[in-house]
């Protein structure tokens, strides 16, 4: 019997955790699942085509406003006229709002609920977290993205709580690299200089700021060194600014959106986040298992991915100095830069999303049928 999940987000805008369900959708076992997403920012649609090539069908629920619950109305009727059988939940109020929805359907027709946590627990607003805490209870299953991220939920609910590391398609990832001449040259971007490159939105948790004063201080080195961003956000025009004032010339450049980052990565040296906090970063197993070095702050789930020396160098939060000497520490140094990226790929092999799809897959399975039962 095929099981029937729902997969609802607050909304499909290029973020990570939305990217990861584009990557479930790819490994996911379509005789055995019948997917489909919702989502209720109208306007953070960015990756629905990108579902729908998968075959996921995607609702829109509707809802402009955090506090505007009339989504869950709308989920609630469409529940009702197309039962499922799990809904896997990755945002925290909307599942909050949605332990208390399906307790309103008859017992027959409440799906499981499977919960991930993809941000640390303080991450969130507090009226989030207080009715994250009080309906925590009530999903079926609870998974989160990294080992910080589980640490940082309160200790009464972790027990329930596993770690599932979602992962990428690697062999789809390493198959850009052949793209590394072209992007570079779409870029003007010379063969001797050596690119640091950055894929996160613009928000204050991914410190822009401090890689923007980083980049000032690392080119005032000899390295030749280029930096590129990719990404949007609501400080995007901000940043722009700041980096108009800095009269760095074409050494920096911001792309802004694309939908073919991973594939403007493959023209970079070097990959950074200068994040004040994260989970585990979809870009950040994206630059493994392209093979390059990362230069990344010390936090949340970065260090589960890098060990420092080995694929890269970690450096502590809000330190532009410190993320600019290891920037020209690693790429003035070919021998250097080689073995980082050696061991990057490495390290890249182990975040493939073929094993998380099969258990999240039976997990799916395994839920639905104690409801059937």
């Amino acid at each position: 019997m095929t099981t029937r999940v729902l997969w609802l987000v607050k909304g499909l805008g290029p973020g990570g955790a939305e990217q990861l369900l584009v990557n479930q959708a790819q490994a996911t076992d379509r005789g055995a699942l019948e997917v489909e997403a919702a989502y209720l920012v109208p306007w953070k649609n960015h990756l629905v085509p990108r579902l729908e090539e998968q075959g996921v069908a995607v609702t829109c629920l509707d809802s402009s406003r955090d506090w505007d619950l009339r989504w869950a109305w709308r989920l609630r009727r469409r529940l009702r006229e197309h039962p499922v059988d799990v809904i896997h939940n990755h945002s925290p109020l909307v599942a909050s709002v949605t332990r208390l929805l399906v307790r309103t359907l008859p017992r027959r027709e409440r799906p499981a609920l499977v919960y991930t946590e993809h941000n640390r627990w303080p991450r969130h607003n507090r009226l989030t977290r207080l009715v994250n805490r009080l309906t925590y209870r009530l999903d079926d299953a609870q998974l989160c993205v990294s080992e910080d991220v589980r640490e940082t939920i309160p200790p009464e609910l972790q027990p329930r709580v596993r770690v599932l590391v979602h992962g990428v398609d690697v062999d789809a990832i390493r198959a850009q690299r052949a793209s590394r001449d072209d992007v570079r040259r779409e870029l003007g971007i010379s063969p001797t200089e050596i690119v640091v490159g950055i894929v996160a939105n613009f928000r204050r948790e991914k410190a822009y700021e401090v890689w923007l004063d980083a980049a000032a201080e690392a080119l005032r080195s000899p390295v030749p060194l280029r930096f590129v961003s990719v990404g949007q956000g609501p400080l995007e025009e901000e940043m722009r600014t700041r980096l108009a004032s800095m009269a760095l010339g074409e050494r920096v450049t911001i792309l802004g959106y694309r939908d073919d980052a991973v594939r403007v990565m493959s023209g970079f040296d070097i990959f950074t986040l200068t994040s004040r906090h994260e989970g585990l970063p979809v870009a950040l197993m994206d630059a493994l298992a392209l093979g390059l070095p990362v230069v990344a702050t010390a936090v949340g789930g970065i260090p589960q991915a890098i060990t420092d020396g080995v694929e890269g160098r970690l450096v502590s939060p809000d330190d532009p100095q410190a993320l600019a000497a290891a920037y020209v520490e690693v790429a003035s140094d070919p021998q250097r830069l080689a073995g980082m990226a050696a061991a990057a790929a490495e390290r890249g092999r182990s975040f493939g999303m073929e094993r998380p799809a099969r258990e999240l897959g039976a997990l799916y399975e395994s839920l639905a049928a104690s409801r059937r039962r």
